[in-house]
């Protein structure tokens, strides 16, 4: 492969935000006593509300590659911690919903906020079709890793 080649400074570019998130993850999961995979739960969380996709303890363990007695214990310690709500789906009582609870929403705006706040100021300085563009590039980006975690 060719190191100098644009479509490898993008794959250097994407690899150092991915560092400087994840570092951020790090720092968020420090600061309030969690393990960086409470955070990740957090979010995949977050993300299934936002998408409205039902999270389960077994979609949750699936997500983090998880076996079913991390993913309980995970789930418990979140619990305990207030930033997750277990509930009973109202359409199979059998089932068990997940939620991510507004405390954790509030610690996350808190910390990430500021960050956040920069990127969409950064991505107001392009124009719609450019945005585009790097939705469809990202979306793309994510099928290839995942594809590459599932193979």
């Amino acid at each position: 492969m060719d190191d100098q080649s644009p479509a490898m400074g993008l794959v250097h570019l994407l690899r150092a935000v991915t560092v400087e998130f994840d570092l951020l993850g790090t720092e968020f999961a420090a600061r309030h006593g969690l393990h960086p995979t409470d955070v990740r739960a957090l979010i995949q969380l977050l993300d299934a509300a936002r998408a409205g996709t039902p999270a389960t303890p077994g979609w949750l363990g699936e997500r983090l590659r998880l076996n079913s007695a991390g993913t309980t214990a995970l789930v418990d310690r979140l619990e305990r911690l207030g930033l997750v709500r277990r509930s009973r789906d109202t359409a199979d009582r059998r089932r068990v919903l997940l939620e991510a609870e507004e405390k954790a929403t509030e610690l996350g705006w808190t910390f990430f906020g500021p960050v956040i706040g920069e990127v969409m100021a950064a991505a107001e300085g392009f124009e719609a079709a450019e945005l585009e563009t790097v939705r469809h590039f990202l979306a793309s980006v994510l099928e290839s890793v995942g594809r590459a975690r599932r193979a």
